[in-house]
């Protein structure tokens, strides 16, 4: 492969997920013998930067999306920030325009950014959500990404095609309207032997104010359970630091091997249920709780379907007690799906230009 190539990596600032599950992509692209360059904003720059350190990053303008505190109007909220949306889109494509004069770009990689994409240059979007559930708009906010989806030359989802799978109907349509490779999913994590050191991990992410939101509400009831606990809050900071409340132990993030040594030495896991973080659970073959973000319908879909294969339990946000927890022994937990990555056949995307 030529070394030369560069490939502009660019996921998206909405929580942690998009950022951490373009590690694997990216650690596979330096081992394949192509120079990425990182490019996004907020938490997810930082993320990527300290990760990657000696990589060129750069910002993109930020699509300046935030939750409602209130559930019920998540899709209110996103409707109303919808022209802010429309314009970050429109940003986000001429700081391309400015990077691809500035820089020889071979390929592009984005996760979920809409504006990151050229016509003249291998364009890939990574996407586990071919249908986008919002309730009674699903048909309408479906058909809009997938406008989006059509500009790009391939969508990679980070599933297996067939059954079983992580994704459900998020990641499978009955018809593509454009190309679509099945890339398997994709972990940061490796599984490793290790003496039990927590009986709960509990790992916070995704936008404000949620939370901020259910980490007042994971230490309040944590404080009553009798066993070590690991609380990640998912706050990208300068430093890192590490606070220590009697038998709860508090980082305000991990890097990378941190999290894959804290979930290898964990019982269970308490997370959101966002995919990349299944993705994750999945490696390790984790048993695990779910608490998905009130409102994302994603979330809450993944959720109940792992729910109802008997993988995993789940409660809303509001909902949640310690009591809750002891459903976690009548569930099988989450399983590794048997596919390897041909990154070489990916990659060759980036060998036809």
């Amino acid at each position: 492969m030529n070394t030369e190539k560069r490939i502009l990596v660019a996921p998206l600032n909405w929580g942690l997920g998009h950022a951490t599950r373009c590690i694997p992509v990216i650690r596979a692209l330096i081992s394949k013998g192509y120079h990425p360059i990182l490019a996004s904003d907020g938490v997810a720059l930082a993320l990527l930067r300290k990760e990657f350190p000696g990589l060129e990053a750069f910002e993109l303008p930020s699509y300046q999306i935030t939750y409602a505190k209130k559930g019920y109007l998540f899709k209110l909220k996103l409707l109303f920030d919808s022209p802010k949306l429309y314009k970050a889109i429109s940003k986000e494509k001429k700081a391309l325009k400015k990077l691809i004069e500035e820089y020889p770009i071979d390929g592009i990689i984005s996760d979920n950014r809409l504006g990151i994409c050229h016509k003249n240059i291998p364009s890939v979007f990574i996407t586990h959500q071919l249908n986008v559930l919002s309730g009674n708009t699903t048909w309408l906010s479906t058909q809009i990404h997938q406008i989006y989806i059509k500009k790009f030359t391939e969508c990679w989802i980070p599933d297996v095609e067939g059954n079983p799978n992580l994704s459900g109907k998020l990641g499978h349509l009955k018809k593509s309207i454009f190309p679509v490779k099945y890339m398997g999913p994709i972990s940061r994590i490796e599984k490793k032997e290790l003496p039990k050191k927590y009986d709960i991990m509990a790992l916070l992410s995704g936008p404000e104010p949620q939370r901020t939101f259910l980490e007042h509400i994971l230490l309040n009831q944590l404080h009553a359970y009798q066993g070590n606990i690991l609380l990640v809050k998912g706050v990208i900071e300068e430093e890192q630091t590490i606070v220590r409340d009697n038998h709860i132990t508090i980082y305000n993030f991990m890097n990378s091997t941190q999290l894959q040594k804290a979930f290898n030495e964990s019982e269970i896991v308490i997370s959101r249920s966002g995919y990349t973080t299944i993705m994750d659970l999945a490696k390790l073959n984790k048993k695990a709780f779910f608490i998905p973000t009130p409102g994302q319908y994603e979330q809450e879909y993944l959720a109940k379907r792992l729910h109802k294969l008997g993988l995993v339990p789940y409660s809303k946000q509001e909902k949640f007690s310690l009591k809750k927890l002891e459903k976690i022994e009548e569930y099988k937990g989450l399983e590794q799906v048997n596919h390897l990555t041909d990154w070489n056949e990916l990659f060759r995307l980036f060998e036809s230009k």
